[in-house]
């Protein structure tokens, strides 16, 4: 095909759309289940009209082929671990007595059985579950899901392309099942699945698939010969089937790298790959192979994870360099949408020269199908849809909001002397346990406490304004007065006002700050039914303010006890927004780190002797190629001892991080410095505990004891056991006691009984101890 049929053959497609309908109606319909309020049969109906929606929206903004399979309860990973027949043993009976409370009992425990773990999905704040496998497992295939939702697009008249994990990205995002030894490679269970998803695959043809997409987006990352040629074989295999629709296999958020050659000479029809800025050594990569002679290719050349609008004239010109490198061309985002809020058109309260830079998942699915009419009939099509991109990209470079020359002079005149303590660890940790005067095995929680409906309900009431501000702040001072007396009557060493003001880690101080934006609808999963609205870094960051010091305050006039102050570190900041794509992440970081120093200082003053700084996305961010991992961790931890390093050495900084793999930033995190970090571990089994002991990390640590993503209240007697694993990787005096995370889900009879459990476990293991 020459490239002037390539490009007439063109079409408009996206992997995937945000799930949870324009108000929330999926987590509104999942939350009243679990409750008892919304019977099974509704759900189901709810689910199955937002499809409906989806794609018609879709189609009636001109995408061509439309995903199905995206569409998730709780997360995709798990509905293809469903597919497979991967079951853990534990949840068996579950599922085989009702597949909705099984599939639910895998991603959220029951009283009786712990979930499945859950970590982040590549470098995203999406979280998966992790599927568990040994040996011994025994892969079914069941395409119940993949099938119905196919047949309801042809229902539809639409045309329709599956989306399945593919296989090598499933098994290479699997660990060892409990009782597994750690050393098994669920890799080597490969010639066992692809029976299986020969299976799938057949039964999504019989049921009218002419293309099925599979995501292998574990090979953009670093992978050794062995699992290269597994990818080859995966798909040399696959694509020998006779009875199977044509497959496209997609990658994204990296360039493929040694991954490329290999799918492109797989017997395949189609590959997808990433063109935005965090993959462009793809074009380039794409021509040293020669191409794909005989494939389809889908560009995903329009963001598909960042809010900004598209440069359609730079995307044109990557498209017409790709039309001489494939059969067909097709245009699509970078990766599914579920990354971005769902419609612009929602904002009310965003100036509107500041929202035509915007771009969420219906104005990206109008990028691309501009982008595909401009590659089929010329950019005569589309003179003026280009010609408006122009007029709002330029606004926003040349818009005063985006530099403060005042910010920018600060940043550039930090020393590496800000960015250090005054004295080493061992020094401050010795002034810190005089100053402090807290037992071995100390207790504390990460920060946040229940956010009851009383709470909700007073925000919203301050927002309408049905009640005044200091209506709204009584009931504050009220919830605090609680969360400390409960805190104090439980036994806990090291409390926390519980954060009733804030709505979200991160949105809370971005509303405060200068240079950002915050959104009314602009919602985003990030697991499960837990959705986050992201604010949008638009411009330089100060902080005209203290943010957290009244507060903090009056938690400290109710108590003898340390209260921590609570702030969100600088890389969590930057990796829970959408961040500015117009200078380096690092830059932004630093900007964000002076905000934040002043906060702590603030605070200090105040009287403030315990300082945690959450950086739970620092191994999320990490990139996903090795090469490109030392300059991030560089300004990484530099804007975190920045945050950090204008306190006393009797002032105790901690941090926090969670659900994320951590052997391999464990020498990043000695490099924050932090006096002592909190980890999630309660899932993991200790594992974090281990690392930590292996690198030989020399400061306290707090591996969680209680997994506050499960409803379920773990019993003393567990969060002993778990302890007692943490006390083998390291000493009693540089062990905390905390959950994994902070407690804003839960509810407070499952808060209250977890927490006591834990201070129980605390001292009881305590007494265990030899004396000093």
């Amino acid at each position: 095909m020459t490239p002037k049929s390539a490009a007439a053959a063109a079409r408009a497609t996206v992997y995937g759309y945000p799930r949870q309908g324009p108000n929330r109606e999926l987590k509104k319909a999942i939350e009243g289940y679990w409750k008892g309020r919304v019977t099974a049969d509704a759900l189901h109906a709810t689910a199955a009209e937002l499809r409906r929606s989806n794609r018609q929206q879709l189609a009636d903004a001109g995408i061509h082929e439309v995903p199905t399979g995206d569409f998730s309860y709780y997360d995709h990973v798990l509905d293809t671990t469903v597919m497979v027949g991967a079951v853990p043993e534990r949840h068996r009976a579950a599922v085989d007595a009702d597949a909705t409370d099984g599939y639910f009992a895998m991603a959220r425990g029951t009283q009786e059985v712990a979930p499945l773990e859950m970590t982040k999905w590549f470098d995203t704040n999406y979280h998966y579950l992790v599927p568990e496998l040994g040996p011994g497992t025994v892969f079914t295939a069941d395409s119940t899901k993949q099938v119905t939702e196919l047949k309801e697009a042809l229902a539809q008249g639409l045309t329709a392309r599956p989306v399945l994990v593919g296989p090598v990205t499933y098994l290479l995002l699997a660990k060892p099942a409990p009782g597994v030894p750690a050393d098994f490679e669920p890799l080597t269970l490969l010639d066992r699945l692809l029976p299986v998803y020969a299976e799938v695959l057949a039964d999504l043809r019989a049921a009218g698939a002419d293309w099925v997409q599979l995501d292998e987006p574990a090979l953009v990352q670093d992978r050794t010969p062995a699992e290269l040629n597994a990818a080859e074989r995966a798909y040399r295999e696959l694509g020998a089937l006779t009875d199977r629709p044509k497959l496209l296999v997609a990658s994204y958020f990296d360039r493929l790298g040694d991954a490329l050659p290999v799918l492109a000479k797989a017997p395949v029809e189609g590959i997808a790959l990433d063109f935005t800025e965090a993959a462009a050594d793809n074009l380039e990569a794409l021509a040293a192979v020669g191409g794909l002679p005989g494939k389809r290719l889908v560009a995903g050349v329009v963001n598909g994870r960042n809010v900004w609008i598209n440069d359609l004239q730079k995307s044109l010109s990557t498209l017409g360099t790709l039309l001489g490198l494939a059969d067909r061309v097709d245009v699509a985002a970078s990766c599914s949408l579920l990354h971005v809020p769902l419609d612009t058109a929602a904002e009310k309260d965003i100036d509107p020269q500041i929202l035509r830079w915007l771009s969420f998942a219906r104005q990206k699915t109008a990028e691309v199908v501009t982008l595909a009419e401009g590659l089929v009939r010329g950019t005569d099509a589309i003179t003026g849809e280009l010609a408006a991109n122009r007029a709002a990209l330029a606004s926003r470079a040349g818009s005063p909001i985006t530099r403060d020359p005042a910010v920018r002079a600060r940043a550039e005149a930090v020393t590496d002397a800000d960015a250090r303590r005054s004295q080493p660890y061992a020094e401050r940790a010795a002034a810190q346990r005089a100053h402090l005067g807290l037992p071995l095995l100390p207790t504390t929680t990460i920060g946040s406490f229940p956010q009851t409906t009383e709470l909700r309900t007073a925000r919203a009431d301050l927002s309408a304004g049905r009640i005044d501000t200091a209506g709204y702040e009584e009931r504050i001072k009220t919830e605090i007065q609680e969360v400390i007396s409960f805190q104090e009557k439980t036994g806990i060493d090291v409390l926390v006002h519980g954060e009733p003001e804030r709505n979200d880690m991160v949105q809370y101080f971005a509303e405060q700050l200068t240079g950002y934006l915050a959104t009314q609808h602009g919602w985003v999963q990030s697991y499960g039914t837990r959705y986050v609205r992201p604010p949008i870094l638009a411009g330089d960051i100060s902080r005209p303010e203290p943010m957290t010091v009244r507060w903090t305050s009056y938690a400290q006039s109710l108590s003898d006890r340390p209260v921590k102050g609570m702030l969100t570190g600088p890389v969590t900041m930057l990796a829970w927004s959408f961040v500015r794509d117009d200078q380096p992440l690092g830059d932004t970081a630093r900007q964000v780190a002076l905000a934040l120093r002043d906060e702590v200082g603030d605070l200090e003053a105040a009287g403030t002797s315990v300082i945690q700084v959450d950086e739970p996305a620092l191994r999320e961010t990490l990139p996903l190629r090795a090469a490109d991992r030392a300059a991030y961790l560089a300004w990484a931890t530099e804007a975190f001892r920045i945050s950090t390093s204008g306190v006393r050495p009797d002032t105790q900084i901690h941090t926090h991080m969670c659900y994320a793999e951590f052997g391999d930033i464990v020498r990043a995190i000695d490099d924050l410095d932090a006096d002592v970090i909190s980890l999630e571990a309660a899932r993991s089994h200790m594992q974090v505990a281990r690392e930590l002991a292996a690198h030989g990390y020399p400061r306290e640590a707090g591996p969680g004891v209680y997994d506050i993503h499960s409803p379920r209240v773990p019993s003393a007697d567990e969060a002993a056991d778990l302890l007692r694993t943490g006390l083998k990787a390291i000493p009693a005096e540089r062990l905390w006691v905390n959950p994994d995370c902070g407690l804003k889900t839960r509810g407070w009879p499952e808060t209250r009984a977890s927490l006591e459990n834990l201070v129980t476990a605390a001292r009881t293991v305590r007494g265990e101890l030899p004396a000093s």
